[in-house]
């Protein structure tokens, strides 16, 4: 209003004491702080800018003294400048932020765009944050919709350009907010004082303070200044309550739903700002909690696939969990924050609460089912094959996501006192990977263990071949294995069957085989025939190989005391001639298979050197895998004796020679006469002669077969490393002649004859008799002296002769035309001599 010709213009000051007990103007100035920082120390705090630069010599970087106060909502412009400067006209800033002026943030920078932290990210590239060039040496940070987390110290840095460190580099501001305030008039001399969202800070006690001013010449002065009575203000807290159910129970697979509600005194528009956390603990200071869900200000869901946030209403709010799983089972809290937009778009936080926690327990319906371990093939001797199967029975409660895994346990038979250990055979993950333990592991590898999954719910365990270590009882251990979220396997139930033993009594197998003989043979030429009955006992599925065995009497001279194999035949039933040396009766013998347990064998035109003792050696086998045979039990049965009731003559064998010492290279006529005692007609008898040698030099040696003539005339010689001849022929029906031409000194050692008599019976068959030896006779070979030095000494003498001859020969022929050449050089040089001295 204008008064006097003078206008006029109030201003006005409202002042407030705070509870907090910090009075001052509602606009008001913080302690400012500069540092002489890099490689100084900081300068003491009371210190004043201006002292400061008188201090820093050098580079010197301020922002505005005092303290900066901002409304919330309004634009924050903090100018920063560097003088004293070495390097470029164009330098770089740093601001740098933190809430306590200990630990500074990166805020931002005008040459390094990874400079400011993430949390300063958003808001940079909002533009909410920026740096504007003023100069050269100069830049403003300009901060719009200031908000109360902004309050704090603000610091300005330089990178260094000089040549040495000195000065400042950097600089701090502090800057504190108060809520939204407005100053407007509400008539001519009224004015109104206005704190939209004010918070507890704001309350105490307000007064107004009026300064009238007039202008004069140009210029204001004040000429009156007036204070109204204080107003005290009281802000009453939002109140902001939030539950949720304390206890909650679900099934696994099963929906979670949890309802989170809001009560409040707010009746303007506020909004939610809602998270649901998730903790192992009903602590919900601890830092082990996690967000699971939140809703923003702008009803914007934040959440991972499975979980969903919705709202019935804007006091009550829903989390959703789909499919849980024991991993959901927990503490769940919900915090709810209350925001009231203000002025330029901002919003305020007016009130936050956080709900107490509502336990969660997931339970599960497990897998109800009896496991059953039955035995298929139980052994009844070694080597048979076991087979246990496992068989899941009665389930309940199963669902489409759970599969079953087996286990195979061993535990021996032991005493009830002593400790029972449990051996693992295999184990069966809910991959489906089988791992053997330590017990099966090579017999698994070998293929004697065989575990196999027959059906989803069916398992087998089969032994190829049941040792006696393999006796004990056997268990199963079926698991279920529940599918997780994210495809994994977890085991949820074992169930154990109830064992099987598998157990036989080890008896000593027995094996018993008895000969019998059809009818006696008491002539040579007739059938020899023997039948031998096998019994067995403690051998499974037995299969028999037979041999005939023959064991010639005491009085036999070639075979003393000795068996000899005949005919075999093994399990499979092939038959196989042993020693059967006589190849005029190949077809003579016969062993064939009656029944499963009895044998025969038959000898066709028995003969006289037939007889002895024969019995059958039988072998029980048990079949094992692939056509394998394990050898079980051998038994001996009793002999069957062959023996001819005969008169037959006696037939003796003698050699004699009249030349027993000859001279080398000497004719040697050795005689085998045979002598029968008894009437038997020529006619009837043939013999086999056969000539053997015991040689001086091969006494440990067996006797050397020279040569040999059959019944039917035909003469074999045996091989000889020496160069006399041998002949053998019969001289009359009872003497056969050998002869030894060229003897030399290897002929020399005792000779005896062999003599086999063959008698024809009167059946017309030929009956072979007893071999008889003759005594040896020994045979000298003696050397001719005479005849042995003849030769050596002829061809000594022509040798003699020939070389004296060869001598004489020599040395005429060196002696002559060694002295024919020095005479010619003697004369050829004295002619040399005479031409010079005529010169």
């Amino acid at each position: 209003m204008a008064r006097n010709g003078f206008s006029k213009v109030d201003s006005f000051e409202f002042m407030r004491s705070g509870r907090s007990g910090l009075p001052g103007l509602l606009l008001q100035r913080l302690v400012f702080r500069s540092s002489c920082e890099a490689v100084f120390p900081p300068r003491p705090a009371y210190l004043s800018s201006p002292v400061v630069a008188a201090l820093c010599r050098g580079r010197v970087v301020r922002v505005p003294a005092g303290t900066l106060v901002r409304v919330v909502g309004t634009e924050l412009v903090i100018p920063c400048n560097v003088s004293d400067y070495d390097g470029p006209s164009e330098q770089n800033f740093d601001w740098s932020f933190s809430s306590s002026g200990s630990s500074f943030v990166e805020l931002a920078s005008t040459w390094e765009a990874s400079f400011p932290a993430q949390l300063y990210q958003e808001r940079l590239l909002r533009g909410e944050i920026l740096l504007r060039r003023t100069g050269n040496d100069a830049v403003e940070l300009h901060i719009k919709n200031v908000q109360p987390s902004d309050q704090g110290h603000y610091k300005c840095s330089t990178p260094s350009t000089d040549a040495t460190v000195q000065g400042n580099y950097e600089d701090t501001v502090q800057r504190y907010h108060s809520g939204d305030v407005r100053l407007d008039t509400a008539g001519s001399d009224a004015y109104r004082l206005s704190v939209a969202h004010a918070l507890s800070s704001d309350q105490g006690a307000y007064r107004c303070v009026v300064s009238e001013w007039i202008a004069e010449q140009g210029y204001w002065q004040e000429i009156q200044e007036k204070a109204v009575e204080a107003a005290t203000v009281v802000i009453q807290p939002t109140v902001l309550r939030v539950t949720v159910a304390r206890n909650v129970s679900v099934a696994e697979g099963k929906e979670l739903d949890l309802s989170c509600n809001i009560t409040t005194d707010r009746v303007d528009d506020v909004r939610p700002e809602l998270m649901w956390l998730f903790s192992g603990t009903p602590d919900s200071t601890l830092p082990t909690r996690h967000v699971l869900a939140r809703l923003d200000r702008d009803s914007l869901v934040h959440s991972s696939p499975h979980i969903a946030v919705s709202h019935v209403d804007a006091r009550s709010y829903h989390l959703l969990v789909r499919d849980v799983s024991k991993e959901n089972s927990g503490y769940y809290f919900c915090h709810v924050a209350l925001w009231t937009p203000g002025h330029n778009r901002s919003w305020h936080k007016v009130a936050e609460a956080m709900s107490a926690p509502a336990s969660v327990g997931v339970t599960w319906l497990e897998p109800d089912y009896q496991v059953h371990l039955n035995a298929s093939k139980v052994p009844g001797f070694s080597d048979d094959p076991t087979e246990l199967g496992c068989q899941v029975m009665d389930l309940k409660n199963l669902e489409a996501s759970v599969r079953f895994t087996v286990s195979w346990y061993y535990t021996a038979n032991r005493r009830s006192d002593s400790v029972v250990a449990h051996e693992l055979l295999a184990v069966m993950d809910g991959d489906w990977t089988l791992r053997y333990g330590e017990r099966g592991k090579q017999r698994a590898r070998d293929g004697e263990f065989i575990f196999s999954k027959a059906h989803k719910d069916t398992f087998n365990f089969r032994i190829q071949r049941t040792t006696e270590e393999d006796r004990g009882s056997y268990y199963c251990v079926v698991s279920a294995w529940t599918k997780q979220r994210n495809n994994s396997w977890v085991k949820s139930k074992d169930v154990v069957s109830k064992p099987v033993s598998v157990f036989w009594a080890s008896e000593d197998s027995v094996l018993v085989v008895k000969a019998r003989q059809q009818k006696p043979v008491f002539a040579a030429g007739n059938t020899f025939e023997m039948t031998c009955k096998v019994s067995s006992k403690n051998i499974k599925s037995p299969r028999y190989s037979v041999l005939i065995t023959a064991e010639k009497p005491v009085g036999d001279f070639s075979s003393p005391n000795e068996t000899k194999p005949i005919i075999s035949l093994d399990q499979e039933a092939i038959v196989k001639l042993e020693n059967w040396t006589d190849a005029s009766r190949v077809d003579g013998v016969v062993l064939e298979k009656v029944r499963e347990d009895e044998f025969r064998y038959r000898m066709y035109q028995t003969q006289v050197s037939d007889a002895g003792l024969y019995r059958c050696m039988v072998t029980a086998w048990s079949p094992v895998r692939d056509s394998l045979w394990r050898e079980a039990a051998t038994s001996l049965s009793n002999p069957i004796e062959i023996d001819f009731q005969t008169s037959g003559p006696i037939f003796n064998a003698s050699v004699h020679s009249d030349t027993p010492s000859v001279v080398r290279g000497d004719l040697i006529k050795l005689v085998c006469n045979i002598t029968v005692e008894g009437a038997l007609d020529p006619d009837n008898m043939a013999f086999d002669v056969t000539w053997f040698a015991v040689h001086s030099f091969g006494l440990d040696k067996a006797p050397a077969l020279l040569s040999s003539l059959d019944r039917k005339g035909i003469v074999t010689t045996g091989q000889r490393d020496w160069k006399s001849n041998l002949s053998l022929e019969r001289v009359s029906g009872l003497e056969f002649l050998l002869q030894v031409h060229g003897s030399e000194d290897q002929d020399f050692g005792n000779y005896y004859c062999a003599v086999t008599p063959w008698v024809k019976s009167p059946t017309g068959s030929w009956q072979k008799e007893a071999e008889i030896l003759s005594k040896p006779i020994f045979v000298t070979v003696k050397m001719d002296v005479l005849n042995a030095f003849k030769y050596p000494l002829l061809i000594g003498v022509a040798l003699s002769t020939v070389i004296g001859l060869l001598s004489c020969l020599i040395g005429y022929c060196s002696s002559h035309w060694c002295c024919r050449k020095e005479v010619q050089e003697t004369r050829r040089e004295r002619r040399r001599l005479m031409s010079m001295e005529m010169d």
